[in-house]
């Protein structure tokens, strides 16, 4: 599948998705972060992020995600009249127990953030303050550049902090004139993998001969055909079942997307993640000696 996006960037953006957990996704990413020379890395899950385990980056900055707003009762200023209470649709205005009179408090967790409560307060007493939904880091790994981050337990917003994340991306690219900026996104194919695709070279769909693999792998190649992204499939642990492995093969020949490389099992994989190690930095197994091959026709396809 060519890519429709018109870019001006110095530099090219690989993204590695999944469709689903479990695939392999980071383990490939971070195989491919000590092939490419000159990269700057991304781990766009926010959610959950994890390439940080194998590539051992050390923190140079950090900042807060500020997303949104959030809404207090200034207990002094609060009169108990209810209003709040009556019209706030998320349950989120509780009675305040500490005051002998009636007065009420805002649960931070169930508040969405509308300001509803603070327009109709007669007495002012409602106050907002910006709502840090997570942290953003830059980092420094042994091979280059890592921006990640990290969303804040029950937070939304992800998809912005991914943007978040890519942005500092693109800037760290810029500043040391890396070649390439190799991101790990996230599962699924949910806003997070929209803000994690849109805008790069090529996207590596990480997918599994199982059922809901070859499902998650249509959900995400049908996302990346509508956002106009070029789209290569790299199938891991391929001989679990070589009938699911044929279908998978069929369906990319139908979608005109190349498989680029086939990952088999294999336990020296299982020992380099125990080791805190890529499989590339170990450097043995029929799963290394695969990932090079793959390694070999990805070039050719970035070129």
């Amino acid at each position: 599948m060519k890519s429709t996006v018109e870019r001006s960037l110095p530099f090219k953006e690989l993204v590695v998705i999944s469709g689903k957990g479990g695939t392999g996704k980071t383990t490939i990413t971070s195989s491919l972060s000590e092939l490419i020379k000159n990269i700057v890395i991304a781990d766009n899950d926010v959610d959950a992020s994890n390439l940080h385990l194998l590539c051992h980056p050390q923190v140079i900055e950090s900042g807060d995600f500020v997303g949104g707003e959030k809404y207090f009762i200034d207990e002094t200023k609060c009169i108990g009249c209810g209003a709040c209470k009556n019209l706030c649709q998320f349950n989120a205005i509780r009675i305040n127990k500490t005051f002998t009179e009636l007065k009420f408090t805002i649960d931070e967790m169930s508040c969405e953030g509308c300001g509803f409560c603070f327009n109709v307060c007669n007495s002012n007493a409602i106050c907002k303050r910006d709502s840090i939904l997570g942290k953003w880091y830059i980092s420094k790994a042994e091979q280059g550049y890592f921006s990640h981050a990290k969303l804040g337990i029950g937070e939304e917003n992800s998809g912005k902090l991914v943007s978040l994340v890519r942005d500092n991306a693109r800037k760290l690219a810029e500043k040391s004139d890396s070649e390439y900026v190799l991101s790990d996104g996230p599962p699924g194919t949910g806003c997070p993998v929209i803000s994690s695709i849109t805008g790069v070279d090529l996207a590596l769909i990480v997918t599994e001969p199982t059922i809901s693999g070859v499902h998650d792998m249509k959900r995400a190649l049908d996302l990346t055909k509508h956002f106009g992204v070029r789209t290569l499939i790299v199938v891991n642990k391929f001989d679990l079942n070589k009938d699911v492995t044929n279908q998978i093969l069929s369906i990319a020949e139908k979608c005109n997307t190349k498989v680029i490389g086939k990952i088999p099992c294999d336990k020296s994989v299982n020992d380099s993640l125990m080791e805190g190690k890529s499989i590339v930095a170990r450097g043995e197994g029929v799963a290394y000696k695969a990932i090079l091959e793959f390694w070999e026709k990805l070039q050719m396809e970035l070129k």
